[in-house]
């Protein structure tokens, strides 16, 4: 090999343990810089709202922008330079999001209006997810993923079940208070109803009749009987599946189950367990 080629490789090597690692102490500092300017580019745009902010400083937050997009830009021009598959990387989740992220300024320089969709960058707070590695807790988010695909079929019975009250309620509701109280139609009454079965209660819309108002009451309490069925089913499941992933957790030595999830050694004899 050449010796420029290997200089190349070495950099090439050097720059993707800094940018996708975290064992050096550079990538450490990188992944820390780039949290804070993550945070700071989306707290730019959060601001940048209150009408306020962006009359006097308008002009200083446009700097600021430009200058994370830049810095962006140079790091998404990195990762692609180093690494081992730029294809991949590119067209991966991450790999989108960091381009996504940086477009619509550059679209705003081209096409009037773009910068309507400059709220796209608040993608980039996504990218936490991979700077502080959180997917080393996807065992829990396949466990919640798994309690809910085990409970939507008594949720969807749950829910049609309610709605078939709110149907019914709202008729009721429009039967007896009318057009002359506010419920027009019987999509506006289940407006009304979903506002109070939720116990929500805007109060845009209420109930003038006594006969309706004592409805309304029955409603009310309707709603606070039913609003903490789902979260019973979805807790039910996921104790479940945490018993069934306990199970799993079968010790090799002296082959004791019933292990939790962070446990590393097991109770029995003390060996080191393998890790989910």
């Amino acid at each position: 090999m050449k010796p420029e080629l290997a200089s190349t490789a070495d950099t090439r090597q050097h720059l993707r343990a800094i940018i996708f690692g975290t064992e050096t102490r550079w990538g450490r500092y990188f992944d820390i810089s780039l949290i804070v300017c993550i945070l700071l580019s989306v707290s730019l745009i959060f601001i940048d709202t209150i009408d306020s902010v962006h009359q006097e400083y308008g002009g200083l937050i446009r700097i600021g922008e430009w200058f994370f997009t830049v810095l962006f830009t140079l790091e998404y021009s990195l990762r692609l330079y180093c690494s081992e598959n730029r294809f991949s990387y590119a067209k991966s989740f991450y790999g989108l999001v960091d381009f996504i992220s940086i477009l619509p300024s550059y679209l705003g320089l081209f096409i009037p209006g773009a910068n309507a969709a400059l709220a796209i960058r608040v993608l980039r707070l996504f990218r936490i997810f991979r700077v502080l590695k959180l997917l080393r807790y996807l065992a829990e988010g396949n466990l919640l993923l798994k309690a809910m695909m085990q409970s939507s079929r008594k949720v969807f019975l749950f829910f049609f079940s309610v709605s078939l009250i709110i149907m019914v309620l709202s008729v009721v509701m429009y039967v007896i208070e009318g057009p002359h109280n506010g419920f027009t139609s019987i999509p506006k009454s289940m407006y009304w109803t979903v506002v109070t079965i939720t116990t929500v209660g805007y109060g845009d819309i209420t109930p003038q009749t006594p006969l309706g108002q004592g409805i309304a009451a029955l409603t009310m309490l309707i709603g606070y009987s039913i609003i903490a069925i789902p979260t019973g089913i979805l807790t039910a499941e996921i104790s479940h599946e945490m018993v069934k992933m306990r199970d799993l957790r079968k010790c090799s030595n002296c082959g004791k189950t019933g292990h939790d999830n962070e446990a590393k050694f097991c109770t029995q004899c003390g060996s080191e367990l393998e890790t989910l």
